[in-house]
């Protein structure tokens, strides 16, 4: 630390009660813009300066190690902490104004890698995720940075601590290790290539599998030979495509997405566990969306996992937050609203008896049944149907045998299904909403975890009565509904999915935006801030 100097302190003083007074104060044409937390930072420290030349080294360091997260280190001052960074201020101004680039550039990243650029309340209007430094203070937190031992270790736990974090890290570095190789280049428009086939197009394809090493080995052959089809399944099964071996249209096209468009897939995703980290602890079961997935966690290990079926992209799943705090076995099917409009009642339109058909009954509010016959059902297509239809139990309800509740604004809920083929399709976009689960009765169980009351002949004879029945689950888990088109392995495989609800362009246009901090429950949530270009705080980032 620098020691306390009258001039120095005096300078710290007037800047900080310019930031106080919600003064813009800029330096080397930056605005600093965490004011009330860098003015009461300074304020607690007595206008001590708190940069030493080796601190602000280490803060460059950080700053610029920002990138490997998929972040702009322009973002934190990067320019200008390259000509600040160890130089000797030339007068007692000039300390001061090093001080609050330096420390804003600190507040910035470490705010960033805790919560992330973009406020995800804004992308998705429905958010609900943990987005608190609970409890925290901010200006504490500062000082614990500016003192530790390492300030880059330091910096780094703020960022996402899950293997998920650290996994994808490393695909975007070593996708940025082939683009500086040089990248790939995009396969000639062209017939589909297929396995024993014998094409000039075929060397281009192991040039193009060979940059991203699906093909460990290169060759000039133009044969369509095993060792390439093996390549082509590999990167289809990483693409979320039919690993069938052959180079069709869908393949091709994923061939020649760039790899500046992986590479911002990756931040992309980053960015996204950003926003739910916290929440990723204890007991959680997370429903990737775009992966098509369920995967259950306990302790930090994968306890049960599931393909699973989601919204079509007209009907999207949403993105929230909730609990399971019920299951049902041999569950109803009350027909959501917009199913009934648009599926249910054309289709009674068109067949007088689809009601019976498929053990559906009409009820009021009351639960009483009424007889469709005294049903206007010209009128409730209209105009709305005064009632409601429920499927019974059975092969044919589109629940299944169990169903989870979560409370939740949607009315979206897990469950099984009776359309167990659908499972095998490599893309799952086929519900109006809700989630299907491939192996819900495992689910079911753990989740109950009361072997004694509730072991698998128990189960097992509730479901075969036909009978509803609603249990309380003893592990009351969160569910998170998550939206993630990239994800790696510890062994650097990274899987691609496509972009089932066109949603990562938004967060890279966030992730390009000029700076500004985005409101947090607590902590940060109180620091006054702004930035040159920013808009007052609070507004929507575009």
């Amino acid at each position: 630390m620098f020691a306390t100097a009258d001039p120095a302190g005096e300078a710290l003083r007037a800047r900080t009660g310019q930031l106080r007074a919600g003064n813009e104060v800029v330096v080397d044409g930056a605005a600093i813009a965490a004011r009330r937390v860098i003015a009461e930072f300074y304020e607690r420290r007595g206008f001590r300066p708190a940069w030493t030349a080796g601190a602000s080294h280490a803060l460059l360091a950080a700053v610029l190690a920002s990138a490997a997260h998929g972040l702009d280190p322009n973002d934190y001052h990067a320019a200008s902490l390259r000509k600040l960074a160890g130089a000797a201020p030339a007068d007692a101004a000039g300390l001061a104004s090093r001080e609050l680039l330096m420390t804003d550039a600190l507040v910035r990243l470490a705010y960033h890698l805790r919560f992330g650029k973009a406020n995800p309340r804004e992308l998705y209007p429905g958010w609900n995720y943990a987005r608190s430094l609970g409890d925290v203070e901010p200006v504490d937190a500062l000082e614990k940075l500016v003192s530790a031992a390492s300030l880059e270790e330091a910096i780094e736990r703020y960022a996402p601590q899950v293997p998920a974090y650290r996994h994808l890290r490393g695909a975007l570095a070593a996708l940025r290790e082939i683009q500086r190789a040089g990248g790939w280049k995009p396969l000639s428009a062209g017939p589909a290539l297929k396995p024993g086939m014998q094409h000039e197009r075929v060397r281009a394809l192991r040039e193009r599998l060979a940059a991203s090493g699906d093909l460990p080995t290169l060759s000039e052959d133009d044969h369509y030979d095993d060792e390439l089809e093996a390549a082509v399944r590999t990167f289809q099964a990483r693409h979320g495509l039919e690993p069938d071996g052959a180079a069709g249209r869908a393949t091709l096209d994923a061939l020649n997405v760039g790899i500046a468009a992986r590479i911002d897939q990756v931040r992309a995703n980053l960015e996204r566990l950003r926003w739910v980290a916290q929440d990723l602890a204890g007991d959680y079961l997370i429903v990737d969306i775009a992966g098509f997935s369920a995967q259950l966690f306990r302790d930090g290990r994968i306890a049960w996992s599931s393909r699973a079926i989601v919204g079509r992209p007209y009907r999207r799943t949403p993105v929230f937050r909730a609990r399971i705090d019920h299951l049902v076995l041999n569950p109803t099917w009350t027909v959501p609203p917009t199913i009934l409009r648009h599926d249910v009642l054309p289709k009674i339109a068109r067949d007088p008896r689809y009601l019976a058909k498929n053990d559906m009954q009409v009820v009021d509010a009351r639960g009483h049944a009424v007889d469709p016959a005294h049903v206007d059902w010209a009128r409730a297509r209209a105009g709305g149907l005064p009632y409601q239809i429920v499927q019974a139990p059975g092969a044919a309800n589109p629940l299944g045998r169990v169903k989870f509740l979560l409370p939740n604004p949607y009315s979206v809920y897990l469950h099984d299904t009776p359309s167990r083929e659908l499972f095998s399709r490599p893309g799952r976009a086929f519900s109006s909403g809700c989630i299907r689960l491939e192996r819900p009765l495992e689910l079911a169980m753990l989740l109950l975890d009361d072997a004694e009351h509730w072991g698998q002949e128990a189960l097992d004879a509730v479901l075969r009565s036909g009978q509803t029945r609603t249990l309380t689950v003893r592990r009351n888990v969160s569910v998170l509904l998550l939206y993630f088109t990239a994800e790696a392995d510890g062994d650097g495989t990274v899987r691609f999915r496509p972009d089932l609800y066109r949603r990562d362009a938004q967060v890279l246009q966030a992730l390009a935006a000029p700076f500004r901090f985005a409101p947090v429950d607590g902590g940060l949530r109180k620091i006054k801030t702004t930035s040159r270009n920013s808009g007052p705080p609070g507004r929507a980032v575009p």
